[in-house]
């Protein structure tokens, strides 16, 4: 007689298809439990004691950052924000790629006010249900300039309402960063067009 085989062995397919729910699953709790580190984990990053949102709308160009990935390599980059009916905040974030005239890059996160005290701890969502942290530590009176800084101290960015920027202002934001914990050595100049207009000019 031959032995019985079973006929419960799962399909390839659904082995498969189990496997990649597995590893999304994986990557979904990592990413959650990364996000409740960045709260609560490591030294505490204090806001702005207040934020007039209404003000704080528009555009700011992105003077210098310690880039994400994302925007490696980024020229003329820009972030643009508007306030929805729900309190939630339509953001755009646009810039050229390797060059003043390279592909132009666009994307869409929404900012969540998480800190209704203060209106300056938000969390960014690029895909759902991750919210990045995203602190306003800076913003001098007239909102002119700002800095946005995580709690892991990992990216930042020094945004201002014009793309013309002193180098000695630049050099103060830079030790406004490393004085709340960066690593100021990071920090990247984000090149803007006024930027090649002063360079043409002293030619």
């Amino acid at each position: 007689m031959h032995p019985v085989r079973s006929n419960h062995s799962p399909h390839p397919l659904n082995r498969r298809g189990a496997r990649r729910l597995a590893i999304l699953t994986a990557v979904v709790l990592a990413a959650l439990t990364l996000s409740a580190c960045v709260e609560t984990g490591g030294q505490p990053m204090d806001t702005v004691k207040q934020v007039d949102l209404d003000r704080f709308m528009g555009d700011w160009y992105v003077i210098a950052n310690i880039p994400t990935f994302v925007e490696k390599g980024a020229y003329n980059a820009v972030e643009s924000y508007q306030l929805n009916p729900d309190g939630s905040i339509a953001t755009t974030f646009t810039f050229n790629k390797d060059a003043f005239d390279g592909p132009q890059k666009v994307y869409h996160p929404t900012g969540f006010v998480l800190d209704t005290d203060s209106n300056a701890r938000w969390g960014m969502q690029f895909i759902w249900p991750i919210k990045a942290d995203y602190r306003i530590v800076y913003l001098d009176e007239d909102y002119q300039l700002t800095v946005i800084a995580r709690a892991k101290r990992d990216y930042v960015w020094v945004m201002a309402r014009s793309p013309e920027f002193s180098d000695a202002k630049l050099q103060e934001m830079r030790d406004f960063i490393a004085s709340i914990g960066y690593d100021a050595d990071k920090l990247q100049r984000v090149p803007q067009q006024s930027d090649r207009a002063s360079s043409a000019a002293d030619e």
